[in-house]
């Protein structure tokens, strides 16, 4: 079992092309025993966006703190404080901070091995 603090689990950058003011802790990981899926939290600051992508697998998101501004379907969507987000596979997806306070996001992605 890992109990930690997220704020203790290290931020690294977000360094994929097409992302700027972004970084993500990886809070449960396969080294922490988790072989289905992986919980990351990601921090936006203001200004800042995600790469615009999409790939064959799920996300689910819970909207923290801030809010984002979500590409879904080719429509921009506000996401406040407190939404959640299920991201289908092949979906293109983004999401932006476009507000003046930092954005966080809870990311669930399983595993596909």
């Amino acid at each position: 079992m890992k109990v930690v603090n997220y704020q203790d689990v290290p931020l690294e950058p977000v360094s994929e092309p097409g992302a700027e003011g972004v970084t993500v802790r990886w809070a449960i990981k396969k080294e922490d025993g988790a072989h289905r899926f992986a919980m990351r939290i990601f921090h936006v600051e203001p200004g800042g966006w995600t790469p615009l992508h999409a790939h064959p697998w799920e996300h689910e998101v819970y909207i923290l703190e801030g809010e984002a501004d979500v590409l879904r379907e080719g429509e921009w969507v506000k996401a406040p404080a407190g939404t959640v987000l299920f991201i289908p596979p092949n979906e293109e997806h983004q999401f932006k901070n476009s507000s003046s306070h930092q954005l966080t996001f809870i990311c669930l992605i399983p595993y596909l091995d």
